[in-house]
């Protein structure tokens, strides 16, 4: 080794000639909690479970809202490709068979919907739910400015059990009854879009 090399510099790697250039992957958002139910996860108790519900369309995706008013409505008319399943587990059946479904689930960040959240995450680790992909978790926010502690702390542990969380700041124009827009949405909710987009990829 060349004592006079700068060590606190990035070494350059010659190239080889003739070698097929390295195309990057396409950027996914990161997991940041289990991809698949785990084994020894109890179920619920059958009060603590979300419904199931036929669906007869077909959807890349579903926004399951996990307690009403969650918000899961709003959420699909952003976009043309996506709906919502209100609040039961989608299950889209064929005279063929049952097809695996990709769902988000919806919850609000007060206690009621963080713990309804908890509740649907753990059912899905379970393996209680059958032919669900589950993509992850939208919280969004119930009131303006920043969670409390308690239900900072509670989102903390709640997010720590599904696959991905994101999270929709307060937006005063939706309250008001205003159509929702992605172009007009702020940069939380177009980036959510665009990972989830990409995850449907």
């Amino acid at each position: 080794m060349d004592e006079s090399a700068n060590p606190w510099l990035t070494p350059t790697i010659p190239e080889t000639e003739g070698a097929d250039p390295v195309t990057p992957e396409p950027d996914t958002p990161r997991m940041t909690g289990p991809q698949q139910p785990q084994y020894g996860v109890p179920v619920p108790v059958e009060s603590d479970r979300l419904p199931r519900r036929r669906v007869a369309q077909h959807a890349p995706m579903w926004w399951l809202g996990v307690h009403g008013g969650a918000g899961e409505t709003t959420l699909a008319r952003l976009t043309s490709w996506t709906a919502a399943a209100d609040h039961a587990w989608p299950e889209l059946v064929t005279t063929e068979s049952l097809h695996r479904v990709r769902v988000v689930l919806v919850a609000r960040t007060h206690a009621s919907g963080l713990r309804s959240a908890q509740l649907a995450a753990t059912e899905w680790a379970s393996g209680a739910v059958q032919n669900v992909d589950l993509l992850g978790l939208v919280l969004v926010a119930d009131a303006p400015g920043r969670l409390p502690r308690p239900l900072k702390d509670m989102a903390k542990i709640v997010t720590g059990g599904v696959p991905r969380t994101w999270r929709v700041p307060w937006i005063e124009a939706w309250r008001l009854g205003e159509e929702p827009n992605l172009d007009s949405s702020p940069r939380a909710v177009r980036a959510m879009v665009s990972d989830l987009n990409a995850l449907l990829q």
